[in-house]
C-alpha cells in the first residue's frame, strides 16, 4: 500500500468510527457532516472523496456493522450444521436488534435512509451462507426438500422482517420474544 491509499484508508477509517458514534448518538437525521467532519478531523472533502456523502458513509457504517453480525453468527453456529446450530444462528441475528447501536443505526434509520439497499446489503452477506447451510442441511435429510437459494431467500427474509419488526418499538424484549418463538417453531418445520 502506497502512501497515498495508506492516507485515504486511515481517512476513512477514522470516518466510519466518528460516523458510527454519532449515528448511534444522535441518529442519522441528527447528525450535521459539518461537526461529524470536524470531529474525525477531516475535512468535507474527504467525506464525499471517501464515501460521496452521508448516505454512503450510512451504507459503510451499516456495511462494518453487518459484518461483524455476520461474525457473531459464524460463532453462535459452531463448526458443525446440524439442525439446532442452524436454528441457534438464525436466533442469535434476531438479538441483534435488542443491541442498542444496531436498532438504531441498521434497523431504524437504515431502512429509512437507504431503502431497499439495506435488504440488498442483507441478502449480499446472508443468502450465500444460509444456502450452504440448508443445502448440508438437506443432504444429511435435515432439511426439507427444495431450492437451497429459494429457501435461504425465505429464511433470510423472515430473518430481517422479525429484526426489524423487534426493533420498531419499545419493549423489543417482549417482541423479541416472540419472534423468537416464532423463528424456532418455523424453522423445527423446516428442520425435519
Amino acid at each position: 500500500m502506497n502512501l497515498r491509499e495508506q492516507k485515504k484508508a486511515e481517512t476513512s477509517a477514522k470516518l466510519l468510527a466518528t460516523a458510527r458514534r454519532w449515528f448511534f448518538e444522535k441518529g442519522y437525521a441528527g447528525t450535521s457532516m459539518d461537526d461529524l467532519c470536524a470531529d474525525a478531523g477531516v475535512t468535507r472533502g474527504a467525506l464525499y472523496h471517501n464515501f460521496g456523502g452521508k448516505e454512503g458513509l450510512l451504507e459503510a457504517v451499516i456495511l462494518q456493522i453487518d459484518e461483524e453480525i455476520g461474525e457473531r453468527l459464524l460463532m453462535a453456529g459452531g463448526d458443525t450444521v446440524d439442525r439446532e446450530s442452524f436454528i441457534q444462528t438464525c436466533l442469535a441475528y434476531l438479538e441483534a436488534a435488542l443491541d442498542p447501536e444496531v436498532r438504531r443505526i441498521v434497523f431504524q434509520d437504515g431502512p429509512a435512509v437507504l431503502g431497499q439497499r439495506l435488504r440488498d446489503i442483507d441478502q449480499e452477506g446472508s443468502v450465500e451462507p444460509l444456502r450452504e447451510a440448508i443445502a448440508e442441511l438437506q443432504a444429511q435429510g435435515a432439511f426439507v426438500e427444495g431450492d437451497a437459494v429459494a429457501l435461504a431467500v425465505l429464511v433470510n427474509g423472515a430473518m430481517i422482517d422479525a429484526a426489524l419488526w423487534v426493533a420498531d418499538c419499545e419493549d423489543t424484549e417482549r417482541r423479541h420474544e416472540a419472534a423468537s418463538k416464532a423463528m424456532r417453531s418455523m424453522l423445527s418445520k423446516l428442520c425435519s
